[in-house]
């Protein structure tokens, strides 16, 4: 089993080799849920990956990043309506 501290000072370490802005070894968790849900992963399979114990949890913190469904379902009622005024018409 791999130390954690071990882990962090690797990382660091990686970080200023690379000459990259240092960032806080949880932001990467971040950044994986917010890649899968931003390209449509559902919420339920992301929390999972995240060891979340209830998916409302990662919906709680990432829900900004969640597409919005109703301008979806709203386009589909707009051409619905649409199509049936062109056979009404």
């Amino acid at each position: 089993m791999q130390d954690p501290r071990n882990v962090l000072r690797v990382f660091k370490r990686l970080c200023k080799s690379a000459n990259v802005t240092p960032i806080r070894f949880h932001d990467i968790r971040h950044t994986h849920a917010s890649i899968l849900i931003s390209e449509g992963v559902d919420i339920v399979k992301v929390a999972a990956r995240l060891g979340h114990a209830n998916p409302k949890i990662t919906y709680g913190i990432y829900s900004h990043l969640v597409p919005n469904e109703d301008n979806k379902v709203a386009d589909i009622f707009h051409k619905a309506i649409g199509k049936k005024a062109l056979a009404n018409g």
